[in-house]
């Protein structure tokens, strides 16, 4: 584990490229923070309220924690005229803004697309929003929960004949969410490059936690997807594919699901395959769960670590977010960086010749705003006067 951090500007695949981002919680941030690894300079712009004010609420603490990583902030007041036109004079030299506000809010602002793209004709337009810009559900309220149980992801995980379990904030917030509106940003940016023009990117979690279900969706059209839950192949159902729970009462994780895989896991846990029904039968798959369940009952999770770490019986121990930093293969990857005494996972992916790296920590709002301003040519004389007009702060 490394401190993670490279001073001065990046070199990551996305250096060069200059970002506006309108300070949110969850995907937009996340999006943010993968783009600012990757080297683009991204500024966050912060409420003004916002500036020297403590953060108390948790749920307020993500605009300014690790997910902030690596931006430098400008404190804003967007209801302000002057505000308004301090972040049209940024947008004039940025290649994209991401916002993750409700539809409409923006446009209410004198924000909106048609108004900035005017002012930067190649400017692309990210925003990300649980819903989408349309549609029956677009103005209400929402989060990951919601948005995976409305795309058909929710009702398929969890154990069979229990309520479907929340499976943390990542199929909506985060893979469906954050991670596809990144990807919509740099294709969008990449054919700004060679058309001029740039295009508003509609980023929905909806949309996107569906798509991550596509290949569920797949079996399911050929008939070979069981809508219980627990009842397929990669669910949890079949017994070479789920979690176990060891003698110390700890787990590991079992995905032996081709044939020549199987047969090496049931051979290094001592099993005699002759014994075994076919893989792939069914109408075995709940007693073979519950013969392997006691079968790893019988040793600690370290245990099975020794027998099974390093072989192609598609083994891994399930460690908690405590020790996952510390073990060899992430160790040996430097998969995790420690930024500001906090443990949190490096830049990805890996890049052979321009490395994405962590600038800087996360900014207190407002931290860079003299800054940013003097950089986009304003005068000291002017940064002045929108500081007591109370337009930046």
């Amino acid at each position: 584990m490394t401190s993670g951090l490279r001073a001065g500007r990046g070199t990551g695949p996305l250096t060069g490229v200059k970002i506006i981002e309108l300070a949110g919680i969850g995907p937009a941030p996340f999006c943010a923070m993968l783009l600012s690894d990757m080297g683009a300079d991204v500024i966050t712009v912060h409420r003004s309220s916002m500036v020297g004010q403590p953060v108390t609420d948790p749920v307020a603490a993500m605009t300014q924690g690790t997910l902030a990583r690596g931006r430098r902030s400008i404190g804003v007041d967007l209801k302000n005229p002057e505000g308004q036109a301090v972040l049209l004079d940024l947008l004039t030299s940025a290649d994209a803004i991401l916002e993750g506000f409700r539809p409409g809010v923006m446009e209410r602002l004198g924000l909106g697309p048609d108004i900035c793209q005017k002012r930067n004709p190649a400017l692309v337009y990210g925003r990300i929003s649980g819903w989408g810009q349309e549609g029956p559900y677009a103005q209400t309220a929402g989060h990951d929960i919601n948005y995976i149980a409305l795309s058909g992801v929710l009702a398929h995980i969890g154990r069979r004949g229990e309520k479907p379990v929340p499976p943390l904030p990542l199929v909506g917030d985060f893979g469906g969410g954050g991670l596809l509106f990144a990807l919509g940003v740099v294709a969008a940016l990449f054919e700004a490059r060679g058309s001029g023009h740039g295009q508003v990117v509609d980023a929905a979690m909806v949309d996107g936690s569906a798509l991550l279900m596509t290949m569920m969706y797949e079996l399911l059209g050929r008939g070979q997807w069981d809508e219980e839950r627990e009842a397929n192949m990669n669910d949890g159902g079949a017994p070479f594919y789920d979690v176990y729970e060891t003698a110390d009462e700890k787990y590991v994780s079992i995905a032996a699901m081709e044939p020549k895989f199987f047969a090496e896991l049931i051979t290094r846990v001592g099993l005699d395959q002759q014994d075994l029904p076919e893989q792939w039968d069914q109408s075995q798959w709940l007693p073979e769960k519950a013969r392997l369940g006691e079968l790893f009952r019988t040793k600690t999770r370290d245990e099975w670590c020794e027998i099974l770490e390093g072989t192609d019986a598609c083994f891994a121990p399930v460690l908690t977010m405590s020790e996952a930093p510390h073990h060899p293969h992430n160790v040996h990857r430097g998969s995790f960086i420690e930024i500001g005494g906090i443990t949190q996972p490096a830049p990805a992916p890996r890049f052979s010749r321009t490395p994405a790296s962590v600038r800087r920590p996360a900014a207190d709002p407002g931290q860079h705003t003299d800054e940013i301003l003097a950089e986009a040519g304003l005068s000291s004389q002017r940064i002045a006067v929108l500081r007591k007009g109370g337009a930046v702060a």
